[in-house]
């Protein structure tokens, strides 16, 4: 009788999750729209690495709520319209500072940022609603922006088309409509800004994976890669299929790599498993620190406002100092961008006097300026004040609940 072939697969089992962003699309070609990254996926991409990056995502956050302050003020008894508008700034019920707010985070996280603004012939109301970047592209002629809900399966027949601001169209429903577009400069692009850390979406990587290596090692009980040795033999190919399909399904995606080696057995079993071990724990380590560190230096901005640093002790001093540095050289200069075209529609449309509009920026350590009348800290302590009180004219440096009641 002639002996059965033996079959001796070796089985390498690798991870195959996805490492940051999702695979690349094919090129996309349109006259209709100019694309967002080759596969006009770029925003999705963007997003998908915000929703898995700590770091990067605790970033974007803060500056979109460091930029949007603490809502709008002005002149409520010289402007009632526009201290409306400042309150339900759409039909949506969302006060102006949401509606900031959305447009700051946009801005932050993709470098462009999108503004429908809707008002009607006669300029009686005006309406500011934020679109979601990832649904908007500019089209071919520069003076309009499509909207659609998935760019992958786009449809023209799917698309809302609105001109670019100044450009006001009357729409089916009788309004007339136009679309804000921010966007960052950056040299040879001239349809789409670049976001602000763009130097770091490498880093950004970087984080994201070491947090999915320490995830990945507690799920696989913090076993070793090693060499599996196994004596035994599989009489057919459908078995070894078994074999190798088997392992798969047990140690695919976790650190712990086994490859598994079949060899014909004899009288004695010698299987055994063959660890490899990685002594790579302060590489992984410093890697991590370093690419946190990458991440704040390509945002421009600062590690205590980041919440990196409260490990080491809480510093309210340096906290304010890097905040006076924030709002000098990122926060003050995005306000200014966003709120222009708010402001000028504001005054074309409502006819009001926009110069008492202005955003509260507070520090995040101190709940009242550092300059206040006495009178003004005590109302804003909740405690009876004289605005016409002499006594109570006097200007504090220092606000504390203290000085505020020992002045009587």
């Amino acid at each position: 009788m002639s002996k059965a072939k033996k079959i001796r697969p070796a089985v390498g089992v690798i991870d195959r999750t996805d490492p940051c962003m999702p695979p690349a699309a094919a090129r996309v070609e349109s006259d209709e729209f100019w694309r967002w990254g080759d596969d006009n996926l770029f925003p999705a991409a963007l997003a998908t690495m915000a929703r898995r990056s700590t770091t990067h995502r605790r970033i974007v956050n803060d500056k979109a709520d460091y930029i949007s302050g603490k809502g709008f003020v002005c002149d409520e008894a010289a402007q009632p319209q526009l201290a409306a508008f400042v309150r339900h700034a759409n039909g949506d019920g969302e006060s102006l500072r949401q509606v900031l707010n959305k447009l700051a985070f946009d801005k932050a996280l993709f470098g462009n940022a999108f503004l429908e603004a809707v008002t009607d012939a006669g300029h009686s109301f005006l309406s500011l609603y934020h679109q979601d970047a990832t649904r908007c592209r500019v089209a071919r002629d520069s003076r309009h922006v499509l909207l659609h809900h998935d760019w992958s399966a786009f449809r023209t027949s799917e698309a809302r088309r609105l001109p670019l601001y100044p450009l006001f169209e009357e729409q089916p429903d009788g309004t007339l409509r136009t679309m804000v577009h921010y966007k960052d400069y950056e040299p040879a692009f001239e349809h789409y800004g670049v976001p602000p850390y763009i130097a770091g979406l490498n880093v950004s990587a970087i984080a994201y994976k070491t947090d999915r290596w320490n995830i990945s090692r507690l799920d696989n009980s913090f076993q070793l890669s090693g060499v599996m040795l196994l004596d035994s033999s599989a009489a057919s190919e459908a078995d070894a299929e078994r074999i190798v399909r088997l392992a798969e399904r047990r140690f695919a995606g976790n650190p712990g790599q086994v490859m598994f080696v079949i060899r014909e057995g004899g009288e004695e079993d010698n299987s055994r498993f063959i660890p490899i071990a990685s002594q790579n724990e302060g590489d992984w380590q410093a890697l991590h620190e370093q690419a946190t560190a990458d991440i704040v230096v390509a945002h421009s901005w600062f590690r205590t406002l980041s919440g990196l640093d409260y490990s080491s002790g809480f510093s309210a001093e340096r906290i304010l100092h890097e905040y006076e540095v924030a709002l000098n050289t990122v926060i003050l200069a995005e306000q200014a961008e966003l709120t222009e075209p708010i402001r000028a529609l504001a005054a074309e449309t409502l006819g009001a006097d926009v110069s008492s509009l202005e955003i509260v920026n507070r520090p995040p350590t101190r709940s009242k300026p550092i300059y206040m009348k006495v009178w003004e800290a005590r109302k804003a302590d909740g405690l009876d004040y004289d605005p016409d009180d002499p006594k109570q004219q006097a200007f504090l440096s220092e606000i504390t609940k203290y000085n505020i009641r020992s002045i009587d």
